[in-house]
């Protein structure tokens, strides 16, 4: 038998650790343990991506890296702005995208015309933030709207951007509560494009002690993943990526990497 290419044995080695990962109550429980400990000390608020605060675990971010690689989206769609950090980070993930067209087309890149984008919406983007988002390096490939992510204008808008887009990504990061993200994922999901991924934030909030975020109205029984669960449940052309949970461990979105079937 010919031997495995070394690529091809790596994949093998990870598949089979991988698979030993579901059989590991114990990594499973200490990582569990671990996040739970996390979200009480705030771990989330400590990074910056290319200079602008992102609220993401650093697993999640390298796990939206590998989805944009691999999705090749034209168009992200993403709702909550906060900092912008997430904004950044996805419009570098496809500047890289169009870098690496034009490199193998071995065609120049025009950095004045993009010809991937991000588009944000929140229902306040402050000053501050809109002025550093703005100036940033990577704002030619920004849009943002302000409004709810739900109002039927900003919808409107949204939907505009996105027609005719060949591939298209949707992020949910915005208010946590279960009405709030079932309204979204009917509004939202409908224009990921098959073989592509709606992406929903903060469903480990079902998974955390009850009371874990006493300022915020989302809770155990009402946050993203009871959402999901609800929505899923008429959805059959969505199912949850597992595999991309699995491979992460620590991850603020459990049950919420969302496939659209081709």
């Amino acid at each position: 038998m010919k031997p495995l290419a070394p690529l091809a044995l790596f994949t093998r080695e990870r598949r089979a650790r991988l698979a030993g990962y579901a059989r590991d109550s114990a990594f499973r429980t200490l990582s569990r343990d671990w996040l739970r400990a996390s979200v009480q000390r705030q771990y989330v608020y400590n990074f910056d991506w290319l200079g602008r605060p992102i609220i993401q675990y650093p697993q999640d971010m390298v796990a939206m890296q590998e989805l944009v690689w691999r999705v090749r989206p034209d168009l992200i769609v993403e709702t909550g702005i906060a900092h912008g950090g997430s904004l950044v980070l996805s419009a570098s993930l496809l500047a890289l995208l169009d870098l690496s067209d034009a490199a193998e087309a071995g065609t120049p890149l025009d950095p004045r015309a993009p010809r991937r984008t991000v588009l944000g919406v929140d229902i306040d983007i402050r000053a501050h933030n809109r002025a550093a988002i703005e100036a940033h390096p990577m704002a030619h490939r920004i849009a943002m709207i302000e409004g709810s992510s739900t109002a039927p204008e900003v919808l409107a808008q949204v939907r505009a951007r996105a027609r005719g887009v060949q591939r298209v990504m949707v992020c949910l990061d915005s208010l946590h509560t279960h009405a709030h993200v079932l309204a979204e994922l009917n509004a939202y999901a409908p224009l990921v494009t098959p073989g592509s991924y709606c992406v929903v934030f903060d469903t480990f909030v079902e998974d955390l002690p009850p009371g874990s975020f006493p300022d915020r109205p989302w809770d155990v029984g009402n946050n993203p993943k009871t959402a999901v669960r609800q929505w899923l449940a008429g959805h059959a052309e969505f199912a949850v990526d597992s595999d991309i949970e699995q491979r992460l461990q620590l991850t603020a979105a459990p049950h919420g990497f969302l496939r659209r079937r081709e």
